[in-house]
């Protein structure tokens, strides 16, 4: 027989705060971050060969696709979930993603969100860059500012803190891309998830874990064939030297399996594991003792 317990569980920091005390990895060697030149083609070309294949707009910005990178830009998924170690360019990725959409899915919005503002403008600077980086062949940005910008064929981008007020009123949307959505809050998905059933849009979730917790952890391992995912670890990486990953695991001993193996850790203040729950569940499990010793002595 097994007995539970019921724990008061602690008031959840504030996100910005948990954002701020999560470790942060030293930057990779500047050779790790390098970029191509651009592909030069004529500009019919580019266009065709662009629109038809979002792995070549990648190539044209002068960034080269891991496999990983070149299969997540070529598909056709309407909802997606990147389980990425940090620095293994899932960031880079999704911004070209977000610019392709923008550039051949004209007068439609694009909406760039994490759990806070200044996240949500990191990747929204990463989707300017490769929008300049393509030229105005490609991409005429006639509105320009922190938190939004419009292109000239009508397409807008906004960048927001992932909240659900904050996307309420949004119509039409044709991706929204969720960076750090393991920080995110569940209000948020349930409201994005009727505002992309009317659009028809697609939904993108980014993160590296954050425990056994959340959204994007239970979507993970219990959303079944809704998700197309990927899972991309550090030493996957082959801008990733081996020496900083050796170093990072001297460093952070069991959260390295978190940070860079994508792996889902049980909650630092849980009482008991989540294996060990897992097990108390399990009528197939030998017991510990034999109960009929236990009965005699009764």
């Amino acid at each position: 027989m097994v007995a539970m317990f019921a724990l008061r569980e602690a008031p959840p920091e504030p996100v910005e705060e948990l954002i701020e005390r999560r470790y942060t990895p030293p930057p990779l060697p500047l050779s790790a971050l390098a970029h191509g030149k651009a592909t030069p083609l004529t500009k019919v070309e580019a266009d065709i060969a662009c629109a038809l294949d979002r792995a070549r707009l990648s190539h044209r910005v002068g960034i080269t696709p891991d496999s990983w990178q070149a299969e997540l830009l070529r598909s056709d998924a309407q909802q997606i979930m990147l389980n990425c170690a940090r620095q293994v360019g899932k960031s880079s990725t999704t911004a070209t993603l977000a610019s392709h959409t923008a550039i051949y899915s004209p007068g439609e919005p694009i909406l760039l969100l994490s759990p806070t503002l200044r996240q949500s403008q990191l990747l929204f600077q990463r989707v300017k860059w490769v929008l300049k980086r393509l030229g105005s062949d490609f991409a005429e940005l006639e509105k320009d500012n922190a938190l939004s910008a419009r292109l000239s064929n009508g397409s807008e981008i906004y960048s927001l803190p992932g909240t659900a007020t904050t996307v309420r009123g949004f119509s039409g949307v044709r991706l929204a891309v969720v960076d750090e959505a393991a920080f995110i809050d569940d209000g948020l998905m349930t409201a994005i998830s009727p505002m992309l059933a009317v659009s028809g849009g697609r939904l993108i979730l980014l993160s590296s874990p954050y425990g056994k917790r959340g959204f994007f952890y239970r979507e993970w391992t219990e959303g079944g064939d809704a998700w197309q995912r990927f899972i991309v670890k550090a030493s996957e990486c082959p801008r990733i030297p081996a020496a900083y990953l050796a170093e990072e695991r001297r460093k952070l001993g069991t959260f390295y399996a978190q940070e860079f193996e994508c792996e889902f850790l049980d909650t630092v203040s849980a009482l008991f594991s989540g294996k060990d729950i897992d097990r108390a569940f399990d009528n197939d499990l030998a017991p510990a003792f034999d109960l009929g010793l236990l009965q005699e002595a009764t």
